[in-house]
């Protein structure tokens, strides 16, 4: 009888070993966010956003970190909420929003009979996490989507710090989104120049 308990209790403890060595850790999802703002009461300008374009390595669910050299590392646990080119989207919108003013910011593609006052697209060249900051650099146009005339073309090379005393994946996101947020404040800039009729010929 005895040797039947041990038996039982033996084969109970190996199956819960083999439970728990079957259980893989959850995923941890992240999202870039908008800068706060209150809420927007103009009707003008008319912005549209779109297309965004992101690299390739980072068209992925995976968060992905710069390592030393040109290694990267795809995390298996940390994955974006969304697709990453759809969230930097997101955040532009909410971010020019804000900073103009606007009710009126609609994203790629709108209705060639319905086209904005000004378009914005933005080809992320690099979008980069080491270990104590965070790099930007992004292409963008500011155009006049019914006359197709450029306001404005540069490229803007970003920096931000990763902060302290939170998990890396967190950090980064918290850091893309401030980045973001700055490249926002480039381009609502130079819409607002072109509106007062400041801008360079």
């Amino acid at each position: 009888m005895n040797s039947k308990i041990l038996s039982l209790t033996a084969a109970l403890a190996l199956a819960l070993l083999l439970a728990g060595c079957g259980t893989s850790p959850p995923n941890n999802y992240y999202l870039l966010s908008a800068h706060p703002f209150s809420a927007v009461s103009g009707e003008t300008p008319s912005v549209g956003v779109g297309p965004i374009e992101i690299p390739a390595y980072l068209d992925r669910k995976s968060m992905v970190y710069n390592r030393q050299g040109n290694t990267l590392q795809v995390a298996s646990l940390d994955l974006w909420a969304e697709p990453l080119v759809n969230g930097v989207e997101r955040v532009m919108v909410l971010n020019l929003a804000g900073l103009l003013n606007t009710q009126d910011v609609q994203s790629f593609p709108w209705h060639p009979q319905r086209a904005p006052q000004y378009g914005v697209k933005v080809n992320v060249l690099q979008l980069e996490a080491s270990e104590q900051q965070v790099s930007l650099t992004a292409e963008w146009l500011v155009y006049r989507p019914g006359s197709s005339v450029q306001v404005k073309r540069r490229i803007s090379a970003l920096q931000a710090p990763l902060g302290a005393g939170t998990a890396e994946a967190e950090q980064v996101a918290i850091a893309y989104s401030d980045l973001l947020y700055q490249l926002s404040e480039i381009v609502a800039a130079a819409i607002t120049a072109d509106r007062s009729g400041l801008t360079e010929q």
